[in-house]
């Protein structure tokens, strides 16, 4: 843990020493604002709006339906597929690019009690991200025939995969409290119980190393906006395990995953290996938008990644419990380096107007359900000297009831 004496100076100082400090000026970041909630909504690249309009004004806007062909349109899925495999641990040709995070967890739910016939129960972990818990209750509902979704508590996962398990559903990074399973014993787990193992990778990709194949995974789905930086609803992934792809039945069985979409024929035959995962026709601009950003992340070294968001979270955690002590505030997100993605989440009574009040003063981050202030811990724009403004802002906010004005109470539709 950071030693409790840290001051602003030194923070500067680690932000002059910092290999990463010039991917600050690739971000179009507003003056004055310190962005926390990378993990939600990732920041604009510079280099994508140049690339944007180059698509709109010369691939759409002149080349038309060519582009398909002389663009590239139709390979996009796989080509920023491939890119994303590079930042989670996989091979060429497991991974592509489609579809939300949510109708890809439902193609895999699917597939995968597809491969489970004689087992009926969908395990995860209680409070995991709404969206899985919904669309996992809708795959039961749909299949009846006595398929469940049981919930347990995350420390309970391994202990609970049973035989009638097919398949273990869990996010990596826990996106209330930002605290990280092992993908290792997870998946080994599930493996010696003879279920498959899904990995929601949303809160990881691109902020914590991610080693799919090394760990065996199955399956994998993700989001592009958040630590991508692919824009507000870029296009999500999903990961198959190159073993597996020629066993699965995709349940969208659209014509992108046709073995010749462009044969026009009848009956649907599955297209070899991970495109039979796709069904309808991509979304160009946001492939576009998404591969943009994936091009800056790329260059950058993982491993620095996160060595800078673990120091940044240790000095955020160790600034609050200082700085703010006596003032309500409980760190929720685990203090192990081992055991946290990269964000801190804290937890007050008062915690939808106080972040209202953080936001006003230009201190971004967000607030969740009952009770809960997640600022993001993004490394190639947060600098060390944001930590130290924001905890300041944080305590004087909450020390002189800054927060209690009544235009910080008033609930917005998105929080």
């Amino acid at each position: 843990m950071t030693n409790p004496s840290i001051s602003r100076e030194t923070l500067a100082a680690a932000d002059a020493a910092d290999p990463l400090a010039g991917f600050r000026d690739e971000f179009d970041l507003p003056e004055n604002i310190l962005y926390f909630d990378g993990n939600s909504l990732g920041p604009l690249p510079r280099g994508t709006a140049a690339r944007m309009e180059q698509a709109i004004t010369q691939e759409w806007g002149r080349d038309l339906i060519g582009s398909w062909n002389s663009h590239d349109w139709i390979n996009l899925p796989s080509r920023v597929g491939d890119k994303i495999a590079r930042c989670i641990g996989a091979a060429p040709g497991e991974v592509v690019a489609a579809d939300s995070t949510s109708v890809n967890l439902f193609k895999l739910l699917m597939a995968a009690l597809r491969l489970r016939p004689g087992r009926k129960t969908i395990l995860t972990e209680t409070g995991n991200f709404p969206t899985d818990l919904y669309v996992a209750q809708g795959v039961c509902d749909l299949l009846g025939d006595g398929h469940e979704l049981r919930r347990v508590p995350g420390d309970e996962i391994t202990a609970s995969i049973d035989d009638d398990v097919a398949l273990v559903l869990v996010t990596h990074v826990n996106y209330q409290t930002g605290a990280m399973h092992s993908l290792v014993d997870i998946t080994q787990a599930a493996h010696d119980a003879g279920a498959l193992m899904l990995w929601d990778l949303s809160h990881s990709a691109g902020a914590v190393p991610v080693v799919l194949n090394l760990v065996d995974a199955d399956f994998a789905v993700g989001c592009g906006y958040k630590f991508l930086n692919g824009g507000p609803g870029a296009p999500a992934f999903l990961f198959v395990a190159s073993r597996l792809q020629d066993d699965i039945a995709p349940p969208l069985s659209g014509w992108m995953g046709h073995e010749a979409p462009f044969e026009f024929a009848d009956d649907y035959r599955p297209a070899p290996g991970i495109t039979r995962n796709l069904c309808g026709t991509p979304s160009v601009l946001g492939l576009t938008a998404l591969e943009a950003g994936l091009d800056l992340f790329l260059t950058a070294d993982m491993m620095e990644i996160r060595r800078k968001s673990l120091a940044l979270a240790d000095q955020f955690m160790t600034l609050v419990a200082t700085r703010c002590a006596g003032q309500g505030i409980v760190i929720a997100t685990p203090r192990a380096d081992t055991r946290r993605g990269s964000q801190v989440s804290l937890r007050h009574e008062n915690a939808y107007p106080i972040m209202q009040a953080l936001i006003a003063r230009g201190v971004i981050g967000d607030f969740r359900a009952p009770d809960t202030l997640r600022f993001g811990m993004a490394p190639l724009y947060v600098r060390h000297v944001d930590i130290w403004d924001a905890v300041e802002h944080l305590r004087d906010i909450i020390e002189t009831g800054d927060w209690d004005r009544p235009e910080f109470h008033a609930r917005s539709a998105v929080t």
